[in-house]
């Protein structure tokens, strides 16, 4: 059962409108996503957020071999935020729904801090927000970012760029720092480095799909101007020298990101610098999936095989069992 809200006598055209543009946002996305009437139990919030997690993404099992039995309730949680957060801005396929169902889903987080949540996802949040003692800040920032996602879909250089990651990208990290006890401004920063860089990594792994899809373009409008590529270049879908010189000096900058970020994994838990040294591989396979392609990204997406992910698992797996296999430990020359 779902909630659902009547007009009453008097009530204003502004607010049936919203609730009209809610009703048309939540017809678009999977009916497990509405806010119920009547709150689930922690455990059948959990549940919920588990199966979410794991039908989701397929690394999710890879990273949760490495984590504590009583962190994984936490991930679940947090992920399953991040999934719908993300759904309701890129899969309703309606601009001001899209809105809305963010406005919506921002008042949930809200009567989730006050101790009145609904959702499930907010039920086990809020259990995990009590044993993380997580803010509110990083969990309203990525609303942020997608409600951007809304309305801006050019960016005039690289500042604005990682202005969006600072809200896209960097509260996931900190997010998993807060989760797993290791939070600290020093850590914090480290984390966003590796956390843009994933971001960076991603778009210029999906440059051709966000503009085709979307109408988005990442790629800094100053540096295009620079290198003589226009919005024009991706939609032809032809990757002259031009854009492949482009990509090559984007490619560059994001594995710099990287490689600035990589003294976190030497500063964290054991377990948690494993699923740090595992993404961290994965983002720097995506920029040599491109580096493979000749940065050609607009005749097809570069992805990392399932030989590489398989090999970037079993790497994860012996750093567990042999210490100084891991990226962090070779990068800094002692065990991480």
């Amino acid at each position: 059962m779902t909630t659902t809200q009547t007009a009453q006598p008097g009530e204003q055209p502004e607010a049936l409108e919203n609730e009209a543009l809610i009703a048309r946002g939540w017809a678009a996305l999977p009916a497990s996503y509405r806010v119920p009437g009547v709150a689930p139990t922690l455990a059948e919030a959990r549940a919920y957020c588990k199966r979410l997690a794991e039908s989701h993404y397929e690394n999710f099992h890879v990273a949760s071999w490495f984590l504590p039995k009583a962190l994984r309730p936490h991930f679940h949680s947090i992920y399953a935020y991040c999934r719908i957060s993300d759904d309701l801005g890129d899969e309703v396929g309606d601009r001001s729904a899209a809105l809305a169902l963010l406005d919506l889903w921002g008042r949930e987080l809200d009567e989730c801090y006050q101790g009145r949540a609904r959702h499930p996802v907010f039920v086990a949040l809020g259990e995990t927000i009590r044993a993380c003692a997580i803010p509110k800040e990083p969990f309203a920032d990525l609303l942020t970012a997608f409600r951007q996602d809304q309305i801006v879909t050019r960016f005039a250089n690289m500042d604005e760029v990682l202005a969006y990651c600072h809200y896209s990208a960097n509260p996931v990290g900190r997010l998993v720092l807060y989760a797993c006890g290791e939070a600290s401004e020093e850590k914090f920063k480290l984390s966003d480095l590796t956390c843009s860089a994933l971001q960076l990594a991603n778009f210029w792994q999906d440059v051709r799909s966000d503009y085709t899809a979307r109408d988005r373009v990442y790629l800094p409008q100053d540096h295009m101007r620079r290198f003589g590529v226009s919005d024009e270049t991706i939609a032809a879908g032809i990757a002259t020298p031009e854009f492949r010189a482009l990509l090559r000096d984007e490619v560059a900058y994001a594995r710099s990101m990287f490689e600035a970020g990589l003294p976190l994994i030497g500063k964290v838990n054991r377990d948690l610098a494993l699923d740090l040294d595992l993404f961290s591989r994965g983002g720097l396979e995506i920029l040599r999936a491109i580096e493979k392609q000749d940065y050609d990204v607009l005749i097809a997406r570069p992805a990392i095989s399932k030989r590489t992910k398989l090999g970037l698992a079993m790497r994860a797996v012996s750093g567990k069992l042999l210490p100084f296999m891991g990226l962090g430990a070779r990068s800094q020359g002692k065990a991480a």
